[in-house]
């Protein structure tokens, strides 16, 4: 059997130069090979696929090849049997027994003998240590070849030394090391000496007589052979492991079981214990994760295969690494318990520092709006004040022009008064009573009155120099106030221009300008509602005039 193409090559030449090496120092990249390890597992099914693909079909090949050709068929239960052999234990019993019948019908005692070392092998291999030494009991090495005389001597070495493993005993164990030694020496010599299977009974030979540095020797010379095959691969590397964990050098058996291990996957190996010897290494080192990887691959090889000595090797670990491994869920689920109260905690703490700060922010609103509110009030208040001090500034104003004006004007007035006393004296003194009725007839009181109303509109327009363009635009184009020549203000100017003054009740006006309330009345209905603007806004308009 040719060894995969997939475990060849780069992988398989950096193994053996560590290994050529001896070296004492630590073996790094352990976690990278259990990741292999981990990769090589989940594509499982396809190796053990290829594998039942070359079974099916050696059995098309036997279906078809005719009952009496008995030698045909004895080499097709032979290649079927060596597929078998470390696959699954009942097939390869049913083919070593179909070898037997063969054998007997051809009646060829050499191959009978042949057959009966098959049958051995697997019961062996399946841990019935007492059917496979009846097996083995009924063996004339005498009419074997060689070569079959060698596999007998190795089977039958082999069988003590899994008798020794297994009772793992100071009183029976070294008795079957020792009988399996001298059976392996009858097959060496019978092996030719450079093949691979005599160096590595010398080495297994070395190995259980206790001497570790040649074990060690022969053992890693052979990983020189970049022509093992996988199962060559695997058989070495896992014994040689053996050495390492005598020496307590845990992590270099890791390496070279894991080597095995992945080799053993590849080979679609079931018979194997380098699995179970992983699992306990990982589980002694803490890894309880790939500790559990390894020896569930471990059962499940044992219940394919069906060894019953490595189903009795699992059941001794694996209950402390299922212990193990419900220890650390129950250690996960502590932690998770712990974290999600602390979780839950933080967010109830969220929630609550949340609330707060919403409430928080409900009473800076609500204080801001307040804020807000008393700003506007302030600014209408502002505003309000303003426009009062601007009316105040006005009025002063107005009042500062117009008490000069009739200061002015009263003392004119007064003088005036002054002059016609002193005449009206000096003639009342003379007796002139006709001078006096002429000065009488002189005084014109309209023009006086006239006098009095132009004062007051040069007066009221210094103040005002635009009151009449802003007056007319409060009118349509056709409406607005035309002046005629030598004329400031006229009558209807005349009635807004007081109460731009200030002087808003009617009679007041009526007075002043000598009509009655209804003629005022009157005028001003009527000019407001020539206005293009509402007439309860006009005098307010009026009042918005602005004095200069």
């Amino acid at each position: 059997m040719r060894p995969d193409s997939t475990f060849y090559s780069p992988y398989r030449l950096l193994i053996v130069c560590l290994l050529l090496l001896l070296v004492p120092v630590r073996i790094y990249g352990q976690a990278a090979q259990l990741e292999q390890l981990n990769n090589t597992i989940q594509h499982l099914p396809q190796y053990d696929a290829r594998k039942q693909q070359r079974i099916d079909s050696l059995k098309r090949l036997l279906a078809s090849t005719p009952t009496n050709d008995l030698t045909g068929r004895f080499n097709l239960h032979t290649q079927l049997y060596e597929e078998y052999k470390l696959f699954q234990y009942d097939s390869s019993y049913h083919y070593a027994r179909r070898l037997w019948e063969t054998s007997r019908l051809i009646n060829d005692t050499g191959r009978l003998m042949y057959a009966k070392i098959k049958l051995a092998f697997s019961l062996l291999s399946s841990g019935m240590y007492k059917e496979a030494y009846d097996s083995l009991s009924t063996v004339n090495a005498h009419v074997l070849p060689d070569s079959s005389k060698a596999e007998y001597y190795a089977l039958m070495g082999r069988y003590y030394y899994d008798l020794g493993d297994f009772d793992n005993d100071r009183y029976h164990t070294p008795v079957y090391n020792i009988l399996g030694s001298k059976y392996i020496d009858s097959a060496l010599a019978l092996l030719p000496p450079n093949t691979y299977r005599a160096g590595y009974y010398r080495g297994l030979k070395e190995l259980k007589a206790g001497n570790s540095a040649g074990a060690l020797t022969m053992l890693s010379r052979l990983l020189q052979n970049p022509a093992l095959t996988q199962h060559q691969l695997a058989v070495t590397t896992s014994t040689l492991s053996d050495l390492y964990i005598r020496s307590g050098e845990t992590d270099k058996a890791i390496q070279l079981l894991t080597i095995a291990v992945i080799a053993d996957i590849q080979s679609s190996t079931k018979e194997t214990s380098a699995a179970f010897n992983l699992a306990s290494l990982l589980y002694k080192k803490g890894d309880v994760k790939n500790a559990s990887l390894c020896i569930n691959q471990a059962i499940a090889d044992a219940v394919f295969y069906g060894a019953r000595q490595r189903k009795v090797q699992v059941s001794t670990i694996l209950p402390f690494i299922e212990a193990q491994k419900l220890n650390m869920v129950e250690s996960q689920k502590r932690k998770l318990l712990f974290y999600a109260a602390t979780v839950t905690a933080l967010l109830l703490l969220i929630i609550g520092l949340a609330f707060i700060i919403l409430q928080q922010v409900k009473k800076l609103k609500a204080a801001q709006k307040i804020i807000t509110q008393a700003h506007i009030k302030e600014q209408e208040i502002n505003r309000q004040l303003a426009d009062t001090n601007a009316k105040l500034q006005d009025a002063n104003k107005i009042k500062e022009k117009y008490i000069g004006y009739f200061f002015n004007f009263n003392a004119e007035f007064y003088d005036k008064v002054e002059k016609l006393k002193r005449s009206l004296e000096q003639k009342v003194a003379d007796r002139k009573f006709e001078d006096i009725r002429s000065l009488i007839a002189r005084i014109n009181l309209r023009k006086e009155k006239e006098e009095l109303i132009s004062n007051f509109d040069h007066a009221f327009l210094k103040l005002f120099p635009n009151f009449v363009t802003v007056f007319n635009n409060m009118f349509r184009e056709e409406d607005q106030q035309e002046l005629k020549d030598g004329e400031l203000l006229n009558t209807d100017l005349r009635i807004f221009a007081l109460i731009r003054m200030g002087i808003q009740d009617s009679e007041k006006i009526a007075h002043i300008l000598q009509y009655s309330v209804n003629t005022i009345t009157t005028y001003k209905t009527r000019i407001k509602n020539k206005s293009i603007v509402p007439n309860e806004e006009f005098e307010k308009r009026v009042m918005e005039i602005k004095a200069v």
